[in-house]
């Protein structure tokens, strides 16, 4: 999108399933297991550019050893430092001990990250700064290996202080009232309490301690655990931990908000964020790839079982579509087709704008997520002008017909270029606030002579208009140095107007142009005394509990239309200075939902959260820009 803006995070887990050796026998490395790692990373590092971290578990070690390992980076190219590391030791042994190499259990133990089990993190931070400690995988160590986890994901919650209080209400002392600590205690918390559970009763029939380690291991019941630590997680996640004995999961939110697949055969189990980087990294068709469930868990055991356990009862699948429109790689079969289809839908409303003028407009996209969709809206428009050469060539045959018009419209064909050029060392980001403009302006370059001044229409697609900051400033005025008669902004998702709370970084209601408009049309119609009801009202409700609270924002759309709005946002998006005229034309919502049929999370196109803490979060959003306060409503 031309506006920058993120989501965090990506995750991968792996648990190998056969002995090293049989990966030093069949692939020639025991680092089978690290490989992937690092190519399962690489292949989702569009997902978080902030930081990343690994964490292992070598399984079946004497005491002495270390058995869960962890390593975060926050550096610019932070996975490839955590694996030069790893590399630079294997290399290291490889010279000062090359007789060792071929020794596998001693591999094991000084080798680090060597471990059955394998856990990657790529961080985006929607919250908190960017500093070592706030990157995954969190760990909570202790000398019983049943009670040592360490955890990882993608996720934001929404009743982080409700959570924080139930803590404190234990008894513990948490350290940071963030969701990702308190998803930690949380867990820890019970995996303690089954853990008691456990002793007492093997203790009772006489077992000896270490007998009851090995029975714990054994018999520990992850997915109640997961089932009491989650069961008041208001938001949208997908969390994947490791235990100390051997253990692992993956877990997804009820509603599905956040993605989640895995891939199991007989030599491994891989989970991911993202399809394709499982069907990259192993070769496997895309049928082999499953999607975790809503409300499941994929619970690894320590004997290599594989299970997909219901932890929460599912709710109504909301998906979130933004994945699809943007943060997903586009090489997922079914997110390229609905990228396409998203760019289909728009043809209609663009041929509409041109006056079905294609000789004299040229159409291009904004690099380079919308790719997808621009090649479904060409083909499209291609379609439709076919449809019109054969219905005049009809005519023709039929006696009817203008044989010069026919000839006419037989040589045209839409004008496809490559317009808007983005300058990567140029880089803007949604929380940096410091001279953010004088940036934006000079991201995007042109190419200079492909549009016929005061002649040509030019038609950009977009794959979504967050802030609108880039358009105005810097967008709008290099297409308009190309001298078109007209600037048409097409872009593939509807108009975002209300913030999102489950990890796409869009907190401020106050920075959607969308609001802006609404905002801007109350204004003009006299209606702007609603903005101070619905403010006293918002103040109100917030001090209800969050199933009570309904979304009062979406009561400032009620009185527009989607298309006076659109009108409004390019009045505040169009530069004075610039001679074009401007035109932004935007998805509706029965297209999104018509692309995109399995993925219906729109809240922050329509309002309709999920779970009852995304109307809290929206109401506390207008309440902060109601007041002029600059900050996050979680």
């Amino acid at each position: 999108m031309s506006d920058e803006v993120h989501e965090h995070c990506g995750i991968v887990v792996i648990r190998l399933l056969k002995p090293f050796s049989y990966y030093q026998k069949k692939y020639g490395t025991p680092f089978y297991g690290l490989n992937k790692l690092y190519l399962l990373m690489e292949k989702q590092h569009n997902r978080g550019q902030d930081g990343a971290g690994i964490a292992s578990v070598k399984m079946n070690i004497p005491p002495g050893h270390t058995v869960m390992q962890r390593h975060r980076s926050t550096a610019t190219n932070a996975i490839e430092e955590i694996f030069s590391k790893i590399h630079t030791h294997i290399e290291e042994t490889r010279k000062k001990r090359p007789e060792k190499m071929e020794d596998i259990e001693w591999l094991k133990r000084h080798i680090p990250f060597l471990g059955e089990l394998l856990m990657g993190h790529l961080r985006y931070g929607t919250y908190g700064k960017n500093k070592i400690e706030n990157c995954h995988p969190f760990k909570r160590q202790n000398n019983w290996l049943t009670k040592t986890l360490a955890i990882a994901g993608n996720f934001n919650l929404t009743n982080v202080d409700e959570l924080f209080s139930k803590l404190v209400e234990l008894g513990q002392h948490p350290r940071e009232k963030t969701d990702t600590v308190t998803i930690l205690e949380k867990i820890a918390h019970f995996l303690d309490i089954e853990n008691e559970r456990l002793f007492k009763i093997y203790k009772d029939k006489g077992h000896t301690n270490p007998e009851i380690s090995n029975l714990i291991a054994e018999n520990l019941n992850l997915p109640d655990v997961l089932h009491k630590a989650s069961k008041r997680w208001d938001g949208g996640y997908t969390i994947s931990g490791l235990l100390g004995h051997g253990e692992a999961f993956v877990m997804r939110d009820p509603n599905g908000i956040r993605p989640a697949f895995y891939y199991k055969d007989d030599e491994i189990v891989v989970a991911a964020s993202e399809r394709p980087a499982i069907q990259t990294a192993f070769n496997v068709a895309w049928d082999k790839v499953k999607e975790l469930k809503p409300g499941h868990a994929l619970v690894i055991k320590r004997n290599g079982s594989v299970s997909e356990e219901q932890v929460l009862p599912p709710g109504e699948k909301k998906s979130c579509s933004f994945e699809r429109i943007y943060f997903s790689r586009g090489n997922d079969r079914d997110i390229y087709r609905e990228r396409k289809n998203l760019g289909k839908l728009l043809a209609a409303p663009v041929l509409k704008a041109i006056n079905n003028d294609i000789e004299n407009t040229v159409f291009s996209f904004i690099p380079n997520t919308a790719e997808i969709a621009y090649i479904g809206m060409m083909q499209e428009i291609g379609h439709q002008l076919d449809l019109l050469k054969e219905k005049e060539l009809e005519n023709v045959m039929a006696g009817k017909g203008d044989k010069n018009k026919l000839k006419k419209l037989l040589a045209t064909h839409p004008r496809m270029e490559k317009i808007a050029l983005k300058d990567t060392k140029l880089r803007t980001f949604i929380t940096n606030d410091l001279n953010r403009d004088d940036k934006t302006a000079h991201v995007y370059d042109t190419t200079y002579g492909v549009v016929r001044p005061g002649i040509d229409t030019l038609v950009v697609l977009d794959d979504s208009i967050v802030r609108g900051t880039t358009l105005k400033q810097s967008i709008f005025r290099i297409l308009d140095r190309l001298g078109p008669k007209k600037i048409i902004v097409v872009s593939s998702a509807p108009q975002i107007r209300y913030p999102d709370c489950y990890g796409i970084d869009m907190a401020k209601l106050s920075d959607l142009v969308a609001f802006q408009a609404a905002v801007a049309l109350l204004k003009e119609s006299f209606k702007d005394n609603l903005l101070d009801e619905l403010y006293e009202k918002a103040k109100a409700m917030n001090e209800l509990p969050k199933e009570k609270i309904r979304n009062l924002v979406t009561e400032i759309y009620s009185h527009f239309t989607p298309d006076e709005i659109s009108a409004k946002i390019t009045s505040l998006l169009r530069p004075k200075d610039i001679k074009a005229d401007t035109q932004i034309i935007y998805q509706t919502i029965e297209g999104l939902h018509e692309a995109c049929p399995d993925h219906k999370g729109d809240w922050y196109f329509t309002g309709n959260y999920p779970t009852p803490g995304g109307n809290r979060v929206s109401n506390r959003a207008f309440i902060y820009a109601m007041e002029g306060k600059n900050i996050r409503a979680y």
